[in-house]
């Protein structure tokens, strides 16, 4: 992982191994939670690291059946021991952050505190999915939604009584218990393209980045030199998440600074074509630099 020095602010430790995820869109022939479940248990068996699944209420055609993604990890939590899951990413302003904050307590428990929790703002662009629903369009309001979101999880798993009144959500004197395992709480990556400002300050302010669309190893170099930045008071992992194909040069992305690798796959691929990918076995340890 990341994690600051306590001279010069440096965000990165010695170089480690970058470690590897399947990072899988719970669509069609993956749409079934216990067809997703055993995958987690033979990624498990296989030697990776973690599994991540997409979260989403819809997809643009031709997939047709979405499954979803809390309840699918609740199972995965208690068929395997080791991995770390979460959504990746869960947009934070279609839902109640109060509703988010027992379920990421509770699954955080159920995994023995293995969750991260990816967020982001969402997109309407393949699935239509915030504008079927009613949902906020504008990207400044969506984010304003995310960031109060994020204020009162993290109050909420401190233990402690939450008492927020902000522009978009009231929590008045509740008390969120049990608490998660990990301390001070669930890790959060925020998602986000690399060179808008917004998501990388948001970042700066938790566990992770996950920098989408990259196309080159300098645009992971810029993300960590502009975290290391805007984190030199801070202190803890920190991880840099980046998404590929399997197959792909990683040795260059984890050189730049990234820690962990999502293997993508496209919307509605084969149950067939990951299990590939699974059983082929996360890549040779690829070493980040110092």
């Amino acid at each position: 992982m990341i994690e600051p020095t306590p001279n010069g602010g440096r965000l990165f430790e010695p170089a480690t191994a970058l470690r590897s995820a399947l990072w899988l869109p719970v669509f069609d022939e993956l749409a079934d939670p216990v067809v997703i479940t055993r995958l987690a248990v033979e990624a498990e068996e296989a030697g990776w690291d973690g599994v991540f699944l997409w979260d989403h209420l819809r997809w643009q055609a031709p997939v047709r059946q979405v499954a979803d993604p809390w309840i699918t990890l609740a199972a995965i939590a208690t068929a395997t021991e080791r991995l770390r899951l979460g959504p990746m990413i869960t947009p934070l302003a279609r839902r109640r952050p109060t509703k988010v904050a027992k379920e990421t307590a509770t699954l955080d428990r159920l995994s023995g505190g293995r969750l991260t929790l990816g967020v982001g703002l969402g997109s309407d662009r393949f699935g239509a999915e915030l504008s079927k629903t009613g949902e906020p369009l504008n990207d400044r309001r969506r984010g304003q939604m995310l960031d109060e979101s994020l204020e009162i999880l993290t109050a909420a798993w401190s233990g402690q009584s939450v008492h927020h009144h902000g522009e978009h959500y009231v929590v008045d004197d509740i008390e969120f218990l049990p608490r998660p395992v990990q301390e001070p709480g669930v890790p959060v990556w925020v998602g986000g393209f690399p060179g808008k400002v917004a998501p990388m300050r948001r970042a700066a302010k938790y566990d992770g980045f996950f920098p989408v669309n990259l196309e080159h190893p300098d645009q992971v170099a810029e993300v960590a030199a502009t975290l290391t930045d805007l984190r030199q008071d801070a202190t803890g992992p920190y991880d840099i998440a980046v998404a590929f194909p399997p197959g792909t040069d990683l040795a260059p992305y984890a050189a730049a600074g990234a820690t962990w690798w999502m293997a993508e796959f496209p919307p509605g691929v084969a149950l067939d074509q990951v299990r590939g990918a699974l059983r082929d076995g996360p890549p040779a340890p690829t070493v980040r630099r110092s």
